[in-house]
């Protein structure tokens, strides 16, 4: 089954939930982005990815990219499929027009980005990686660094990487080691071994801008004194032109159990005398500035979970209308009929479609609140946005994540036996998937990100704020009549409970018994995560229903699919309440030696 772009859920979120036309209004910025323009947008993007991109998916999966003698070669296909979404203008989309950019706000840029992860996540991730190395120069770069690499990098003769993790340094990068050594020309030496660098070496374009962090002599230990580096693959001469190869080597890439097309190096820095790096920003900040990065890839890594989960939800729902099995259980069909027709195919389908759905529209009111902080003319309401945003980014990164292993698992349970086939397609999906609960910092990073700075910090007040956003929702909710209006008005009331429940033990606990805070922070990241995208599925509810009559099918189905959240998903929170709060002990009591 060929990937179809789910182009009108995605405006409907734009236009119900994050509000573009409000947005247009406020910013001249985006005056030109109305939902005319997002549309057209959305189609264009529809079409590449659909035709050209898509195709490749399957093909990366089997004949991914290969490594001989330090030079790596992408997927055939890849490299053409690359000019066409860079020639496009599409790596710009979202970055400002003065370096080459559209300068278009990134609620309309975050559907263009899940239609391309949906397309092929492994092609997507190089993309991905360069937006981030972009955001980092326009946040800390100099004037110089911008005006020389931002434009190739915008137009896709250049790309970027992160560098942060070492063999000895995963997660905790108060561990990193690569050295920097200053030069009397203002330059630095990067000596140093990293790990996981997705894109660290590859075909598909002229140069490569490796983002690298590393220490200068002296510096203080831990994260306060790393500092970040510039280090192209090749030298950039004075007048923008690429000059000799730099002392930055692939010496392998990793067999891993998906995005298998995606070359994820091993990069050696400095083994022949030194690889140039230029200073980002300021000595000793660059754990800072990598964490413009990382928050642009973490809220980039939910909508690959959303993107990856829509997917499979595409396929198992194509497989489910072909695949002929059994008789109906209520006898509406004489003899075998398609597996859709049995209740318990369509309940996989629907927990798919709704998590799916609700995944998207949290992301989607997420991004519009990002354009807000940075554009609304107004210093509070930008404020205010950021704080939001800020909340939503690990919720975005890690329950749409953890979603997407149920859903993509789900999708070779709907395919039975034929899902274990590797040749269905099915199972790629799921092996896939996995890896989004990993990079850019585990779904445990991100639940200890929402427990430490997202609650605790200021006592639970933000959490506490949001949660009575939800019950300004349910106050309109409580104005309807149908049955669908009121389930969810049910559902969301017990869930937002469930999360204040948890909100107040984690504030309470977070400082004077952290281990019982964290014990449950997991599940408290899991819980809010369930809780906003129901939200937003009300949000969604409300708006179809007032839009009946402009598109029946369409407005009926996102009903039915919100009704179906608020019955079958949003009571989980129960369960997760229960284990935040009074199950943190029996979490930590096992004796170590016991385990």
């Amino acid at each position: 089954m060929s990937y179809q772009a789910p182009v009108k859920d995605m405006l409907f979120n734009i236009q119900h939930l994050a509000g573009l036309e409000t947005l247009t209004r406020q910013v001249p910025a985006f005056a030109d982005f109305g939902l005319d323009t997002a549309g057209a947008v959305l189609e264009e993007c529809a079409k590449l990815t659909q035709d050209v991109i898509a195709p490749l998916n399957f093909e990366g999966d089997k004949n991914p990219s290969s490594w001989k003698d330090g030079v790596v070669t992408t997927t055939p296909g890849f490299k053409q499929a690359f000019r066409a979404y860079a020639e496009g203008g599409w790596q710009g989309l979202v970055h400002p027009t003065e370096f080459g950019g559209q300068g278009a706000p990134k609620t309309i840029a975050a559907a263009c980005n899940e239609m391309l992860q949906s397309a092929n996540m492994s092609f997507a991730l190089c993309p991905l990686l360069t937006d981030g190395a972009v955001e980092a120069l326009l946040t800390a770069g100099s004037d110089e660094q911008r005006a020389t690499f931002i434009p190739r990098l915008l137009d896709g003769s250049w790309t970027g990487t992160m560098n942060l993790t070492e063999p000895q340094a995963g997660s905790d990068l108060a561990l990193v080691r690569t050295r920097a050594e200053p030069q009397p020309d203002g330059t630095y030496k990067i000596f140093g071994t990293k790990i996981f660098i997705t894109y660290g070496e590859h075909d598909m374009a002229e140069n490569i801008v490796h983002l690298v962090l590393a220490r200068v002599a002296g510096a203080p230990e831990g994260v306060k004194g790393i500092s970040l580096f510039l280090v192209p693959k090749f030298l950039v001469n004075a007048d923008g032109s690429l000059g000799a190869r730099n002392d930055a080597h692939c010496v392998s890439i990793e067999h891993k159990m998906g995005i298998k097309a995606s070359p994820t190096a091993v990069l050696q820095f400095g083994d022949h005398g030194g690889a140039v790096g230029q200073l980002i920003g300021q000595e000793n900040r660059g754990l800072e500035y990598m964490f413009i990065m990382m928050n642009a890839a973490r809220y980039g890594v939910g909508l690959q979970g959303i993107a990856v989960a829509d997917r499979a939800y595409q396929k198992a729902a194509a497989y489910a209308k072909e695949r002929v099995q059994s008789r109906p259980v209520d006898g509406s069909v004489a003899g075998p009929a398609s597996i859709i027709h049995h209740p318990d195919v369509r309940r996989m389908l629907m927990t798919m479609r709704s998590l799916t759905e609700g995944c998207r529209a949290m992301a989607s009111t997420a991004a519009a609140a990002l354009d807000a902080a940075h554009h609304h003319p107004d210093a509070e309401a930008r404020q205010q946005n950021q704080a939001f945003y800020d909340f939503m980014v690990p919720l975005v990164k890690g329950y749409s994540t953890e979603m997407s292993q149920e859903v993509t698992s789900l999708g070779v349970q709907v395919h039975g036996g034929m899902g274990f086939i590797e040749e269905t397609g099915a199972a790629q999906y799921y092996r896939d998937a996995k890896i989004l609960t990993i990079y850019e910092g585990t779904t445990a990073i991100q639940a200890n990100d929402l427990v430490g700075r997202k609650t605790t910090r200021d006592g639970g007040r933000l959490a506490r704020g949001i949660a009575g956003q939800i019950e300004a929702t349910e106050g309109e909710l409580a104005k309807r009549d149908s049955a669908a209006a009121k389930a969810m008005l049910k559902a969301l009331r017990a869930s937002r409970a469930d999360f204040l429940a948890a909100v107040d033990f984690i504030a309470a606990q977070g400082k004077a018994n952290a281990n019982a805070a964290y014990a449950g922070s997991v599940p408290y990241l899991m819980l809010a995560g369930n809780l906003v995208a129901g939200w937003q599925l009300a949000r969604a509810l409300m708006a179809a229903e007032d839009a009946l009559a402009t598109d029946k099918a369409f407005m009926a189905a996102k009903i039915t699919t919100a009704r179906f959240y608020a019955e079958h998903i949003l009571p989980r929170t129960g369960a997760l309440r229960a284990a935040i709060v009074d199950g943190a002990d029996s979490v930590t009591e096992l004796a170590l030696e016991s385990f």
